[in-house]
C-alpha cells in the first residue's frame, strides 16, 4: 500500500438562508485571487477538493452558464498538477429554480452534472452532493437552511433527492468517464448519552449511516430506516431503486471536527443554557463530548470514527475535512496531526486509509453561527486572507512536511491540544459520576 496522501480543500458552501445567499468563496476573496492555487501548489498539496458549484455556474436558469471563472481555475490547477476532486453542490439546495424538496432535484442536478463531465471529461473525481445528511439536517429537520423545513418529511426527503442526485450524476458523469470515482463526504460523529436518553442517542446513531446505507445499497426492507422513509413519503420505488442499482462510493470521505462527537444529559442544569434543548419529548444539554468527562469505554475522536466506517463498509476511507477553527493557531497544527496520526495508524492495522484532507486552506467566514448571522467573523485556514498576499499560519509548516511524507516533529506538535487537556471540561468530573 503506498503512503497516506495528504489532500487539500478551499471552503466553498454556497447557500441560501431566507432570501440571502452566501457564497463563502466570494467571503474569503478566493474567488478574486487567482495566485491562491500558486499557494496551494507550493504547499506540495496533489490533489484538492474543488468547487464547479451549481448555483455559481447556472444560478437562474439552467440554459444560461458562465464557466468563465471555472474554467480558468481547473486549468491552472492541471498545469500545476493537482487533481480536483469536483464537488457540485456544497451543503446548498440547488439553484433558484430548484430545492431540496423538488421532486425534480436528482434529475435536474444530473443534467448538470453531464454538463460538468463533457466540459472537463479529464476530471475523475466527483463529489456530487457534500455532506448530504447533514445538509438535509440543517435544511429539512432543524430548519437553519433554505427551504427551512422542521419536520422528518422534510428532512428524509431532502435526503433521499441529494442520494438519488448523487446516483444520477455519477451515472451521467461515467457516461463521459467510465473510470470516474464517487469520494462521498459525511460527518459520521457519534452520539452519547446518560441512560435516560439511550433511545435518542440510538436512534441518532443509526441515522447517521443513512446518506451512505442508501448510497450502497443497504436501505431495504430489512434496514431500521427503511419503514421510517416510507411512514414520511419517500416513494417506495425510490429506495428500491437504490437497493436494485446502488452506487457505492469508490471512497468514503468522513468529516471530522473536534464537536462531531456528542453527549446528550438529562441533567440540564450542569451545562451552560445554550446547550439545552430537545426532542419534543424529552429535555436535555447536547454538548460536544470532547467537554465531558468520560469513562475510559467511550471513545470518542476521529481514531473511532474511522475505524467504525472501515468496519461497517470495508470500503477504501479517506478524511476529507480536517479542519480546527481556533484562536489559538498552534492548536490547528495538533489538530491536524491529531487526524493524520489516527489515520496512520488505522493504516498499520490494515484499513484502507488513502488520505486526509487540510480543510479550509483559506480558512471560513461565519461558519461559527453555521452562516444564519452576516457578523464577519473569519477564521483563517492555512493561510490568513486577511492579509495581502495571504500569510501562511503555523500549520503551512506541518502541511508541506506532511505532503512530502515527512514527520513533523516541532515542538508545537509535542504538547496536547485542548482537547486532551483537563481544563476542557464544561462538566465537574465528579459531577459525572452519577450519570443515570
Amino acid at each position: 500500500m503506498s503512503m497516506l496522501e495528504l489532500w487539500g480543500g478551499v471552503e466553498c458552501t454556497v447557500l441560501r438562508v431566507g432570501d440571502e445567499w452566501r457564497d463563502q468563496t466570494r467571503e474569503t476573496g478566493h474567488h478574486d485571487r487567482a495566485d491562491d492555487l500558486n499557494l496551494i501548489a507550493g504547499l506540495g498539496i496533489r490533489k484538492l477538493r474543488y468547487p464547479v458549484l451549481w448555483e455559481r455556474v447556472a444560478p437562474d436558469d439552467p440554459s444560461r452558464t458562465d464557466w468563465s471563472w471555472s474554467d480558468a481555475r481547473l486549468a491552472r490547477l492541471r498545469e500545476l498538477g493537482c487533481d480536483p476532486i469536483v464537488g457540485l453542490v456544497h451543503h446548498g439546495s440547488g439553484p433558484s429554480y430548484t430545492s431540496l424538496l423538488d421532486r425534480e432535484f436528482p434529475e435536474k442536478l444530473a443534467a448538470y452534472a453531464a454538463q460538468v463531465a463533457a466540459r472537463y471529461p479529464w476530471v475523475q473525481d466527483w463529489t456530487p452532493v457534500n455532506e448530504p445528511l447533514t445538509t438535509a439536517r440543517f435544511s429539512g429537520l432543524y430548519g437553519h437552511w433554505f427551504p427551512h423545513g422542521q419536520g422528518m418529511h422534510s428532512f428524509l426527503v431532502s435526503l433521499m433527492n441529494e442520494c438519488r442526485g448523487t446516483a444520477l450524476a455519477m451515472r451521467a458523469i461515467r457516461r463521459v468517464n467510465p473510470a470516474a470515482r464517487l469520494v462521498q463526504t459525511e460527518d459520521l460523529g457519534r452520539v452519547f448519552s446518560t441512560k435516560p436518553l439511550a433511545g435518542q442517542a440510538a436512534h441518532e446513531n443509526e441515522r447517521r449511516w443513512l446518506s451512505l446505507d442508501l448510497l450502497c445499497g443497504r436501505v431495504d426492507r430489512h434496514h431500521p430506516w427503511y419503514a421510517i422513509m416510507l411512514a414520511e413519503g419517500v416513494p417506495q420505488a425510490q429506495l428500491d431503486e437504490l437497493v436494485a442499482e446502488p452506487c457505492p462510493p469508490d471512497i468514503v470521505g468522513i468529516n471530522h471536527y473536534v464537536t462531531s462527537d456528542r453527549f446528550l444529559d438529562h441533567r440540564v442544569t450542569l451545562y451552560p443554557q445554550h446547550t439545552v434543548g430537545g426532542n419534543g419529548d424529552l429535555v436535555y444539554a447536547d454538548m460536544e463530548a470532547v467537554r465531558v468527562p468520560l469513562p475510559p469505554d467511550i471513545h470518542i475522536g476521529p481514531e473511532a470514527r474511522l475505524r467504525e466506517a472501515w468496519e461497517r463498509y470495508r470500503l477504501p476511507v479517506a478524511v476529507t475535512e480536517a479542519h480546527l477553527g481556533c484562536r489559538e493557531p498552534e492548536e490547528c497544527v495538533r489538530w491536524l496531526l491529531e487526524v493524520w496520526n489516527a489515520a496512520t495508524r488505522l493504516r498499520q492495522e490494515g484499513a484502507d486509509l488513502r488520505a486526509v484532507t487540510v480543510w479550509s486552506i483559506f480558512g471560513a467566514m461565519d461558519w461559527c453561527s453555521l452562516l444564519r448571522q452576516r457578523n464577519g467573523r473569519y477564521e483563517p485556514g492555512i493561510f490568513d486572507v486577511r492579509h495581502s498576499p495571504p500569510r501562511p499560519m503555523p500549520i503551512a509548516q506541518a502541511v508541506r512536511a506532511l505532503a512530502r511524507g515527512e514527520r513533523f516533529e516541532a515542538p508545537v506538535a509535542q504538547e496536547p491540544g485542548w482537547w486532551r487537556r483537563e481544563d476542557r471540561f464544561v462538566v465537574e468530573p465528579q459531577a459525572m459520576a452519577a450519570r443515570d
